[in-house]
């Protein structure tokens, strides 16, 4: 049997990590200034993630949810902590799609409506609601295709309030900073007479942190910027720093209801210890503070490079737009100077290392970056 060959590779094949750097069959050490998606939070292989999660495999990796899991009311109770919304309630899946969807479930269970906003460029996952929302033609399957969605420009506060005055969308969603549609951030403007409109118009608002979140920002959600608090949050990538965990922070307007989500695996022991394993390093390292003065840094210092269209992001989320596609230079960053780094379309370079990369390894890869360029 082959592997169903949906992704283009490098043809590099990683097999070890430590922090911010990476290792190949061949030894070749890498610069890791992607971190997967951005789902390497507290850096490769760290010490204490691999100790819980080795300690928890070895006591128990799976029960269902049919029984009491504390580890899952400990990660509760910390992320309401770390995070600032102690009074929500968390609901754990399994991926960043997963959570959208059920966010998206939960919306309408609460209004009763079936329309959703989302924005130009928007990404939220590939499943089947969240896929719609999705702002991506190319992989939204006529299945999925069930005209639920409007979308609308980023930032364009007349046309969000004209379209939530029609008084029948569930729910809006948008992402803290657009990461796939490239490092396009909100305004602050814009998301407060966004929530403000919302609550006028008894829609749901929900943002996605699958991305932005998690610290990546310089603050643990990048909403947080914006001075609001939405009525759900979705979040996944950098809570489980590679182990396949998400989770749905949901605020007291909504009543559970037995049987109205649900997970096989979702919350599991394994993924739990690893959650915890996040929170214990992002606080006792100060990574949230690090993505910010590192990622400050990173954002002056590119700002002076002439051969950029325009610098965007937050701490550790940056976009790089060039005038022409930047398929070569990243192909070069790899090759040539062993540096990672990820895309956004044909013309933005994307910059999602580990939140704990140094003011050291920035400079580093500043110089290689040089060298390409």
């Amino acid at each position: 049997m082959n592997l169903f060959d949906v992704y283009p590779l490098y043809n590099i094949n990683i097999v070890k990590g430590d922090g911010c750097k990476v290792w190949d069959e061949n030894g070749i050490e890498y610069l890791d200034l992607y971190g997967g998606h951005a789902v390497i939070s507290i850096g490769h292989a760290h010490p204490h993630y691999v100790a819980m999660i080795s300690n928890q495999v070895s006591k128990l990796g799976f029960y269902s949810n049919s029984v009491i899991n504390k580890l899952q009311q400990e990660v509760a109770e910390r992320l309401g902590k770390i995070s600032g919304y102690e009074d929500y309630s968390l609901f754990l899946i399994n991926s960043g799609a997963e959570a959208n969807e059920n966010a998206m479930k939960l919306a309408s269970f609460h209004n009763g409506r079936t329309k959703i906003v989302s924005f130009s460029k928007a990404f939220h996952g590939r499943t089947s609601l969240a896929v719609e929302a999705t702002h991506n033609p190319s992989i939204i399957a006529p299945i999925n295709n069930n005209g639920h969605v409007t979308y609308l420009p980023l930032n364009d506060i007349d046309a969000m309030k004209q379209e939530l005055s029609k008084g029948d969308t569930c729910a809006v969603i948008i992402e803290g900073i657009q990461g796939v549609g490239g490092i396009k951030i909100p305004t602050t403007e814009f998301m407060q007479e966004l929530r403000k409109t919302c609550s006028e118009t008894g829609t749901i608002l929900i943002l996605d942190e699958i991305q932005s979140g998690y610290g990546r920002s310089g603050k643990f959600f990048a909403h947080q910027y914006n001075d609001i608090k939405p009525d759900i949050i979705t979040v996944a990538k950098g809570i489980g720093n590679g182990f396949p965990m998400a989770g749905v922070l949901i605020s007291p307007m909504f009543k559970p209801v037995y049987g109205q989500l649900g997970t096989t695996f979702g919350g599991n022991h394994l993924a739990c210890a690893a959650a915890l394993a996040v929170m214990d390093v992002i606080e006792q390292e100060n990574l949230v503070e690090n993505a910010k003065a590192v990622g400050d840094y990173l954002l002056e210092e590119l700002k002076k490079f002439p051969q950029i269209k325009e610098v965007r992001g937050r701490g550790l989320m940056i976009g790089l737009e060039f005038e022409e596609p930047i398929k070569e230079l990243r192909s070069r960053l790899i090759y040539d100077e062993h540096v990672f780094t990820g895309a956004s379309g044909t013309n933005v370079l994307r910059l999602l290392p580990p939140l704990c990369l140094s003011m050291e390894e920035a400079k580093e890869f500043l110089a290689r970056f040089k060298k390409v360029l």
